[in-house]
């Protein structure tokens, strides 16, 4: 059914009043502090979450394996503000390491940096970071997230340090920054691993498109420019991170007609989310992995993934009804 312009103009008005609300109760400590011990909260997150244990994660991950079908893992946290909590955080990741190894799963991971100290220093932030690259599958990539805009230059800054210095390094990029663009035309000479993502962060307009329509554009603009014969001769590895059907039609269209080979990119999902596309993406012949997180901090992260889907939304509603 297709909606008249005046009732899908209600409905992105609503939609848009509904991420904004969202993505400020991530931001509330009152909230984070409450709301997780709500029984229907718990029940609501665990189809994004399957634990908050890494045993949990890793189970997940083993189940994946029928399809064919990889893992990122995160574990949640972020702003860390004491430097004992980065060095466990960059622990735990080292742990992970050792049973992703153990275990023989087709698995990375991806960390925030403001887990890691960043907000502390970034010098102390920079030998966490290089401690899990150093443990990693050099045949793997160590990938680091984006997190909110006043981010972007020292995430960048760090990235390229590690990047020259170690091979299986990537990075996050938000496609409804304006400045998206620049930026990977700036990393290019580093033959970079990028994750390209919407953005899931509460931005003022002055620096990210606010319209989902045109964060949807940029998106497809800057999948075909990492996509594009440059990048490729460069030596760009490109995931894309999106759950977006129409998207995902239109870039591997856009693929398909610039000779990329199916197996020279890669789509990336959250668990619990479009599953079956992702499976129908695997057996058709293209690379796939799911973002499998896991953790006791996950209300942030989980109103922002609230946040870049309504249907999301609508399954919350329906576990609290």
């Amino acid at each position: 059914m297709h909606l008249q312009p005046r009732a899908r103009s209600a409905l992105d008005t609503s939609m848009a009043v509904m991420r904004t609300v969202l993505l400020a109760a991530s931001q509330n400590r009152w909230l984070s502090a409450r709301v997780p011990h709500y029984r229907f909260t718990r029940r609501t997150v665990k189809r994004f979450l399957p634990g908050e244990r890494a045993e949990d994660a890793l189970g997940a991950a083993q189940a994946l394996r029928a399809h064919g079908i990889g893992a990122v893992f995160t574990h949640l946290g972020e702003n860390i503000s004491e430097a004992p909590e980065a060095i466990r955080a960059t622990d735990e990741y080292i742990a992970l390491l050792d049973q992703i190894h153990t275990r023989g799963l087709d698995s990375e991971i991806s960390v925030k940096l403001t887990q890691l100290g960043l907000d502390l220093s970034s010098a102390q932030c920079y030998g966490n970071l290089k401690r899990i690259i150093q443990h990693a599958d050099p045949k793997g990539i160590v990938w680091i997230d984006m997190e909110s805009s006043q981010y972007v230059d020292i995430t960048l800054e760090l990235y390229r340090r590690a990047r020259t210095a170690f091979p299986n390094v990537g990075v996050c990029l938000q496609a409804y920054l304006y400045r998206t663009a620049q930026d990977i035309a700036a990393l290019m000479p580093l033959a970079p691993a990028i994750r390209l993502v919407k953005g899931a962060y509460r931005e003022p307009p002055t620096v990210a498109y606010p319209d989902k329509k045109d964060a949807d554009a940029h998106f497809f603009t800057l999948a075909c420019k990492l996509l594009g014969g440059p990048a490729r001769h460069a030596g760009v590895r490109t995931a894309i991170a999106t759950h977006d059907r129409e998207l995902i039609r239109r870039i591997t269209e856009f693929t398909a007609s610039a000779g990329v080979a199916k197996e020279e990119y890669e789509f990336q999902m959250l668990y619990g989310i479009q599953r079956p596309e992702l499976v129908r993406l695997k057996r058709e012949g293209y690379r796939a992995r799911i973002l499998i997180a896991y953790g006791a901090y996950w209300f942030p992260w989980f109103m922002r993934r609230l946040a870049e889907r309504p249907a999301n939304v609508w399954f919350a509603v329906r576990n609290l009804i």
